[in-house]
This record gives C-alpha cells, structure tokens and sequence, in this order.
C-alpha cells in the first residue's frame, strides 16, 4: 500500500479527522470511549474449548471481549486462582491463569485469545487458558476469575501507577462452549475503525499518518510520518503500534509507549521513520492497534487503523 499525501492545514481541535478533503467531527470521547448506548461496562469471558491438561487436570481455552464501552486493558488478578464450582457445589482452586490483553489496550467491541510475550523480534504466543488440578468434572461446573482493567484516558504516570486499577469478575459456564467466534471485531461501533489513509491530529496539533503498509517475511513494516506545523521541533511517541488478526491473537509484545526511540520532527517540517511488527504468514484481516501521544506530554489517544487488504 502506497499512500501520497498534501500537507494539510494546522487543525485546532483535536478531536478533527480529514478523510479526503472533509473535515469530520468526533462524538466526545470516541477516541477513548466509543459507548454510545453501552450497557455491559464489563469485560465478557467465553469458554471456547474444555479438554484435558498435560497433568489430567481441566484445561479451559478462553476469549476475552471488550464490553467496557472503551479503550481497556485487563489482566487476571496477580497470584490469585481461578475458583471452579462443580455441579453438586464444591469447589477447587485453579492455579494456572492466563487471561489478559498483554499490557496492550484493546478497542471496544473487539475479542482476543492470546497476545505475544518475549521480545520483539523474537515473539512467543501466549493464548488464554485456565488449568485445574485434579479429577474434576466440567459437565455443570463455573469457572469465576477475578481480574484487574484500566479505563480512561492513557496517561503514562497513571499507568505506571496504577491509580486507574478497577476490580471485576468473570463468571464463565463450561457447559456453554462457543466454537463460532469471528475475530477480532465483535460488536462494530460506528465510527471507530478508520481507514488507513486517516490523518490523526497529535500533541500541538501535529499531525501522524500511515504512508506505507509493506508485508515482510517475518510479518509488517509499518512507515509513519509526522508533520510538525509549530515553531518548536518536538518529538511524537506513538510506541510501537501493535496489531489483531483474524485468528484473535494480539501480536506485539507491550513496551511503555515512549521507549522505543522516535525522530524529532523539526519546526515546519515533517519526518518519516518505521516499526516493524511479526505475525504469521499465513494469518489475514489485521487491524492496527494504534495510540498517538495527544493532549499533553505522555498522554495518549487510541485509534484503530483498518489495514485487513494487506
């Protein structure tokens, strides 16, 4: 994908996007919430698989949803076990739980089974799954998993702090196993997934672009551009956007947004570097999952850039 572009005016709101030549105005919030009507503020669990583990215990392969009404990140509760209840009311400890979106936010309205860990260049797949010890039955049994989520606007000290940290729980029925899901795009929002043309307005009013999708051997390289209309060279984090595909798994391995290093872009002028990010050959339909630092210093808007041609 090629895309050639015109330098734009500086734009004064930025919640303004241009698409073409019009000029469209956001809902408030849609970047961050995209909840118009919401009702479930929650994070949904669905059993997608219940089978035996290495040990001969239960072993429950999960999806996450995201029905927070917005942009969310979640993670099960830190050394904490899943509880499941069997059908006569007893119940076991479930030691083995990985649930979580990997650090990363995740767009409202989608669904993920797994994420990448270890480094960049060199991936693993984490998919989510609780095991139980034991002899247990699944036929009648629940599974509750207790689980942390972060909300509101992406502001760097108060991630690293954690003062945004809710409390939720998943209640799942192992009776009620779905095998038809279709990834990662759940329930469609009107307006949240933008062309990859779109031109997003950032800190001080500079503007971030995708000029150039390339698929590699090893998965994508991605080539952005900011333009800097003010009278200060500043630099733009945008991290190193992560993507979802079409089999549900979120690859990119999680790094704080302004650590991996980004040009400066000097006053009046533009500049162009690149990410890069691995997926597999044989996986299609991918969204870019991107956050473009906006407002002030370290805070960041969310975006889902639709690149599925690629």
């Amino acid at each position: 994908m090629k895309v050639t572009k015109a330098m734009i005016p500086v734009l004064l709101v930025s919640t303004f996007f241009i698409f073409g030549c019009v000029y469209i105005v956001l809902p408030e919030g849609l970047e961050e919430a995209g909840n118009a009507g919401a009702e479930n503020l929650s994070w949904t669990g669905m059993v997608t698989n219940v089978g035996e583990s290495e040990s001969g215990g239960l072993h429950i392969d999960i999806t996450i949803r995201n029905d927070t009404g917005g942009w969310n990140t979640m993670r099960a509760m830190d050394n904490k076990p899943a509880i499941l209840t069997t059908s006569d009311g007893a119940t076991a400890n479930c030691d083995t739980v990985f649930v979580g979106t990997g650090g990363h936010r995740l767009a409202p309205g989608f669904q993920m089974r797994g994420y990448t860990t270890g480094e960049q260049d060199q991936p693993e797949i984490q998919l989510l799954y609780v095991e139980c010890e034991g002899d247990l039955a699944a036929a009648g049994s629940t599974l509750a998993i207790e689980y942390y989520d972060f909300s509101g606007e992406l502001d760097y000290y108060v991630e690293i702090e954690e003062t945004n940290r809710e409390e939720g729980r998943m209640e799942l029925n192992l009776d009620e196993v779905v095998t038809d899901l279709t990834y990662p795009v759940a329930s469609p929002i009107e307006g949240l997934i933008l062309d990859a043309e779109v031109e997003i307005t950032a800190l001080s009013d500079n503007i971030v672009s995708l000029l150039d999708v390339q698929r590699t051997d090893a998965g994508f390289q991605f080539t952005w551009q900011n333009f800097n209309p003010s009278k200060f060279a500043l630099k733009t984090h945008i991290g190193i956007p992560p993507v979802i595909g079409g089999d549900g798994i979120l690859y990119g391995v999680y790094e704080t947004l302004d650590i991996p290093a980004v040009p400066l872009t000097p006053a009046l002028s533009s500049v162009e570097w690149t990410t890069t990010v691995v997926v597999p050959e044989d996986v299609s339909g991918f969204y870019i999952l991107l956050s473009v630092e906006s407002k002030k210093p370290r805070t960041y808007s969310n975006y889902v850039i639709d690149i599925t041609g690629e």
